[in-house]
């Protein structure tokens, strides 16, 4: 999250907030009066509303839109927020499931930071190696059952590879019934030999949807057959 969050007051004008996210690069503002949030205003909405201005060419509407227009006519008010010690998996299920780009960050009754889309994508990409050049495969949906990552190391490091990321994707939701869903799972890894990676994996019964060689650029969609469910207990 981005500490310490720049707030403005809701009488702010709506001219000067807008020129305070372009200043600072921001996506949004937490207002807060007398210490409590009341709202949040985005650049988005500061941007339509100067579409709008500049659409209807008025000079009336320009001049609101410049010296009358408050915070408090166009934030959001109640701002949907996370919590200090939420995690980040939770924050982005919670955007999407909103439809929400940026939250507050609160501790308590304190605004102690905001967090943007943009920063869990990153974190997220970060974790996947998208930033580095590693290889990696993308192993066919399947439980996470104890033992499973046990398995998936243990296979990778047969090959000669080197382990960097096992990192599942995909909703682990139970449903009504309880099930967990199954998941697919991205594997980060060095290797001389990605192929021979693969390989081990395919022998250790897992199936392979997709794989990347960072040594040449290469990137292979593979068919997806049923995987092989890996047995409690394979440590």
């Amino acid at each position: 999250m981005q500490p310490t969050p720049v707030v403005i007051g809701s009488d702010m004008l709506v001219s000067e907030a807008n020129e305070l996210l372009t200043e600072r690069n921001l996506h949004g503002l937490p207002v807060v009066d007398g210490g409590k949030l009341r709202g949040l205003i985005t650049r988005a909405n500061c941007l339509r509303a100067a579409h709008f201005v500049a659409r209807t060419q008025s000079p009336d509407e320009f001049e609101y839109f410049h010296n009358r227009l408050k915070v408090s006519d166009l934030m959001v008010r109640n701002p949907a927020t996370v919590n200090a010690t939420d995690t980040m998996e939770s924050v982005l299920a919670k955007g999407q499931s909103l439809g929400v780009g940026q939250f507050p960050v609160m501790d308590g009754d304190i605004v102690v930071g905001m967090i943007s889309a943009n920063e869990v994508f990153a974190l997220a990409a970060h974790f996947l190696g998208a930033w580095e050049r590693r290889s990696g495969v993308t192993l066919a949906a399947q439980q996470l059952v104890p033992g499973l990552f046990a398995r998936i190391v243990e296979a990778v490091e047969s090959a000669g590879g080197h382990l960097r990321a096992i990192y599942p994707i995909g909703s682990s939701d139970p449903d009504a019934d309880g099930h967990r869903p199954e998941r697919r799972v991205v594997v980060r890894f060095h290797a001389d030999r990605v192929p021979d990676v693969i390989a081990a994996l395919e022998g250790a019964g897992f199936s392979i949807v997709e794989s990347v060689d960072a040594g040449n650029g290469a990137h292979q969609q593979h068919s997806q057959v049923q995987p092989h469910h890996v047995t409690q207990g394979a440590h």
